[in-house]
């Protein structure tokens, strides 16, 4: 568990873009089961979210189809949350941070850490911006 000051502005960056972040499994389950579609980023400390992750998920959002609901669980804080983020996100391993998009509560599209790693911030929103095309 990080301390609730570490994590304030890594939160506050994908709040103030827009995403609701989410506490409890039944609140995740409610946002991702839900009709329409929902991006759930799994957020994370590591450098890569703040380079890469974050950055994507926002740059993204530029993109004219988008999905209805953005959403986000914090990894090493929301364990709840995160877990049952996770239970949706079957059959892909647990990672942080990652990113899924779902529709009509389905997983259709998903970006594990080892897509985000090393990736510039540009990719990975275009491949974010590729999936709200197809299924937004």
């Amino acid at each position: 568990m990080y301390p609730a000051e570490l994590v304030k502005p890594m939160r506050e960056d994908l709040a103030i873009a827009g995403f609701e972040e989410l506490y409890t499994a039944e609140a995740v389950e409610e946002a991702i089961q839900s009709d329409g579609t929902t991006l759930v980023v799994v957020n994370s400390v590591c450098g890569c979210a703040a380079a890469n992750a974050r950055p994507a998920a926002k740059l993204s959002l530029q993109n004219s189809k988008r999905p209805e609901r953005l959403v986000t669980v914090f990894a090493g804080v929301d364990t709840e949350a995160v877990d049952a983020a996770r239970n949706l996100m079957i059959p892909f391993p647990p990672s942080s941070p990652s990113m899924a998009l779902f529709k009509d509560g389905e997983l259709v599209h998903m970006i594990e850490r080892h897509h985000i790693e090393g990736r510039p911030a540009e990719m990975i929103a275009e491949n974010l911006t590729e999936a709200y095309n197809e299924h937004c």
